[in-house]
């Protein structure tokens, strides 16, 4: 059985295939055309682009990414709120959960929305007081922590958040800026205020989560 060849010009190339025209080099090129299917991809993508800008680009703040990940992170903190109730807001409270790691991650989430822009992502200090050493302004004990939260301080420079953050938010946050006393931040501010006494132990009956 012999197969057939078809007959080839001078370059190589098939009479009937279409070319450009171009030549480099003698080297020519197909002139085949993209797919259907790509071709209806760009459209799409063409006709989708300008409605998703505007939806999600026009400066309405509910529509933003970072809204939605506000959103779905008070989601989330509801449902993990679920699981230990009402927190109260004393020293007991705020000492226990300074020794549940697994809580104190979801401080350091409510700190790093709320409080990082005046104290640094680790607590170094920017516009606010370094929270790694054992310097403090206002505090004299770990309790004192949660009233600065909740009322805040230094002439309204640290604003109230009772009426932003729940208690939950209030107590879980105070044990994490607890924790941050003697970790080592990158540029941390000189120390302001007064030396303090270290906080207390953890109570007997709480084993780290």
């Amino acid at each position: 059985m012999s197969s057939v060849t078809p007959e080839t010009s001078d370059t190589g190339a098939i009479p009937d295939d279409p070319l450009t025209g171009h030549s480099y080099d003698g080297i020519q090129e197909f002139d085949n055309p993209l797919p259907g299917w790509w071709k209806w991809l760009f459209v799409g993508s063409m006709l989708f682009s300008p409605p998703y800008f505007f939806y999600f680009h026009s400066g309405v703040e509910s529509r933003t990414r970072a809204a939605s990940y506000d959103r779905d992170l008070a989601e989330n903190l509801q449902l993990q709120f679920a699981e230990i109730g009402e927190l109260k807001a004393d020293r007991e409270t705020v000492v226990k959960f300074l020794y549940k790691p697994n809580w104190l991650q979801v401080g350091k989430v409510v700190f790093k929305t709320n409080c990082q822009s005046c104290h640094g992502a680790d607590g170094g200090g920017l516009v606010g007081p370094n929270l790694t050493d054992d310097h403090y302004k206002n505090i004299r004990e770990i309790e004192d922590i949660i009233g600065v939260l909740q009322n805040g301080a230094a002439a309204g420079a640290m604003p109230a958040w009772k009426n932003r953050l729940s208690t939950n938010e209030l107590v879980l946050a105070a044990s994490y800026v607890a924790s941050m006393r003697g970790t080592e931040a990158a540029n941390p501010k000189a120390p302001e205020g007064n030396v303090i006494a270290p906080w207390p132990d953890p109570p007997a009956e709480s084993d780290a989560q």
